[in-house]
């Protein structure tokens, strides 16, 4: 997924809590006069859990894999060995994180009952009957009525 100029993550959303893999094609990867380049990132507005990963260089471009931990943002900027910052033009590239859905998930303290599955399995498993007894009836029905209706006979 390409956000902006350069910059791919292997995700189309950004989620609290999960593992993004960032690809550069920036600037300095262009440069190419300096093989190393690190991504230093933080969380929300305050730049929380400041942090500084040493990424690899591919032919893809630059890579890292990144815990994006709490935060409504994840701001970052990319940096070489000779001290050359690519901030965006002094504004970082700062995105959205999105919350984890926490409806469909099932925490360890909560018993899953067994019998409760059981039932689903089961009324899913009479919904497709009856759904294909209804297409049955429907397809044939009129055919029989109007005497439309011939079996097929094999030689």
């Amino acid at each position: 997924m390409e956000l902006t100029k350069n910059i791919f993550f292997n995700t189309d959303k950004l989620v609290e809590n999960s593992k993004v893999k960032i690809s550069y094609t920036g600037m300095l990867f262009q440069d190419a006069s300096n093989e190393e380049v690190s991504i230093h990132y933080g969380f929300g507005l305050n730049w929380d859990n400041i942090n500084d990963i040493q990424m690899e260089k591919t032919e893809l471009g630059y890579q890292a894999e990144i815990e994006l931990l709490q935060g409504e943002t994840f701001n970052f900027c990319f940096k070489n060995g000779n001290d050359v910052w690519d901030n965006n033009n002094g504004t970082n590239y700062i995105f959205p994180l999105e919350k984890v859905q926490t409806e469909l998930l099932v925490l360890d303290d909560e018993p899953v009952s067994l019998g409760s599955a059981r039932k689903l399995r089961r009324s899913y498993l009479w919904s497709k009957k009856v759904r294909l007894a209804v297409y049955k009836i429907i397809t044939y029905l009129p055919k029989i009525i109007s005497g439309n209706y011939r079996r097929k006979v094999t030689d």
